[in-house]
């Protein structure tokens, strides 16, 4: 499926979380604008956002890991044409076609182009 970027998007967190299926992650508070997404410390330290459906509760603030997980964001800007490749809580990871470069836009700044067979 391929989509058109209608609006810029600039990543906010430069030194995203990544994590492993069978990983414990600690559990923060859910967030606000984005509701299916929880903030994550790793046990490297670093911390982010990532998707409440990739996490199984254990106890008070901790939970494991069901899947890997990058949360690696994509600059786009208007016009650009991606490749969408999965959707989680309204974002998409998405590659853009004149580099290949990968990562998570929100759905909301793009435009999902119909008749798209890829």
């Amino acid at each position: 499926m391929r989509a058109l970027v209608v609006a810029d998007y600039r990543t906010r967190h430069h030194d995203p979380i990544r994590f492993e299926a069978g990983e414990i992650v600690q559990l923060g508070e859910r967030d606000d604008e984005w509701p299916a997404f929880v903030w994550t410390r790793v046990a490297d330290g670093r911390a982010g956002w990532a998707p409440c459906d990739l996490l199984r509760p254990l106890d008070a603030g901790r939970a494991e890991a069901l899947c890997g997980y990058d949360a690696r964001e994509l600059d786009v800007s208007v016009g650009q044409s991606l490749r969408l490749l999965d959707e989680l809580g309204g974002w998409w990871w998405a590659q853009r076609e004149h580099d290949g470069a990968q990562g998570w836009v929100p759905a909301r700044h793009l435009r999902i182009l119909q008749g798209d067979a890829s």
